[in-house]
């Protein structure tokens, strides 16, 4: 049981977050079907990381509700209290039914599904997805609410005019999320979403309590406008939770790349496995587990409270949240720089905030 890890303001909110948020992506099948007995032993082991306040992060999208369900299983089955877990749902997602082998969303990603999943950005779909996230979870409640990939919503907008019309409808979204809050059902308000400037745009709109940046703020992909975007987001308080900072594995070995299997034919496959082969012989020459360096990048950059981390073994659960509490030696990210690993704009950036 590790117990000394500290915890965090998540922004301006008054909640408490520890450095490492549980994702439970691989609760929904991703990429593999487990037994529930292995996945149940993944929630004990992430319960053991924080006995004193653990936050896990799911969604509709996630196996078709399959993560959700799964949680809400296996926190009944432990008999886990309820003050002691901080669910957040990116919602926007509801279920639907299985017509075919695979569903119709992320195809060949998810695995042995029973039902499907829509996207149902808009008021009433706010409060839909909000109630049935609530019933497959057995009990336990959702805190803290989201509209999910709303980037995804506004890429299928056909015109200019109907992207103008679906970004009301995420608009009026968030008009449902801030009734939750002001009834007390919910504790605060974000968004997640791959194209950070989707959430750029919702922020000139709507005042967001947190943000959840994924596969966007890397140890290999770091814009400097969205660094800039992160100092701002800080400056007025508001929370920011880094996810997806492996690139679906593939910073750490796996073959999939922002949950795509990577082919030789793909224009980036060179340039993905160069960078990849430069940045292991760089770890080991450090002796260094590639995740805890995309690891401490990503904790370090501005106004970052936690990372949303997902895993299919225990093993390395525990470990991920031993890399969020180990800062790494300065050495490192200068061997980084000087090899070009990270980009020339970060040079006067210092990477150990704990120093």
């Amino acid at each position: 049981m590790l117990e000394a890890f500290s915890n965090m303001e998540l922004g301006q909110i008054g909640i408490d977050v520890p450095s490492m948020i549980i994702g439970t992506s691989s609760l929904g099948n991703l990429y593999e079907a487990k037994p529930y007995g292995q996945k149940l032993e993944l929630v004990l082991a992430a319960l053991e990381c924080f006995p004193n306040g653990i936050v896990f992060d799911s969604a509709g999208k996630y196996g078709a509700g399959l993560a959700l369900e799964t949680l809400g299983q296996a926190l009944y089955d432990l008999q886990v209290p309820k003050d002691k877990v901080l669910i957040s749902n990116k919602i926007g997602w509801k279920r639907a039914p299985l017509k075919d082998i695979e569903p119709t969303f992320e195809r060949d990603v998810w695995k042995e599904l029973a039902y499907d999943a829509v996207q149902d950005i808009s008021y009433q779909g706010m409060l839909t997805c909000f109630e049935e996230g609530n019933k497959l979870l057995k009990g336990y409640q959702t805190q803290l609410v989201s509209i999910h990939d709303p980037d995804e919503y506004l890429d299928q907008a056909v015109s200019p005019k109907d992207y103008e019309r679906r970004f009301s409808d995420i608009l009026e979204g968030y008009a449902a999320l801030e009734e939750l809050k002001q009834a007390g059902k919910v504790k605060a308000i974000g968004v997640g979403s791959k194209n950070w400037k989707v959430i750029q745009k919702i922020y000139q709109h709507y005042p967001l309590d947190w943000v959840m940046i994924a596969n966007s703020m890397t140890i290999y992909d770091h814009p400097e406008e969205l660094f800039n975007f992160m100092k701002l987001l800080e400056k007025e308080g508001v929370g920011i939770v880094n996810s997806a900072v492996f690139h679906s594995g593939f910073l750490v070995g796996g073959e999939c790349f922002d949950y795509q299997k990577m082919k030789k034919t793909d224009s980036d496959y060179q340039k993905r496995h160069l960078w990849r082969t430069q940045y292991f012989a760089l770890c080991e020459a450090f002796a260094i587990d590639p995740a805890h360096g995309c690891i401490q990048f990503a904790m370090q950059l501005p106004g970052v409270n936690s990372l949303a981390l997902n895993s299919t073994s225990t093993r390395r659960v525990q470990a991920n949240a031993m890399f969020c509490e180990t800062p790494i030696p300065d050495s490192f990210w200068d061997a980084c720089k000087e090899q070009g690993l990270i980009a020339g704009y970060l040079s006067e950036f210092k990477l150990n905030k704990t120093e």
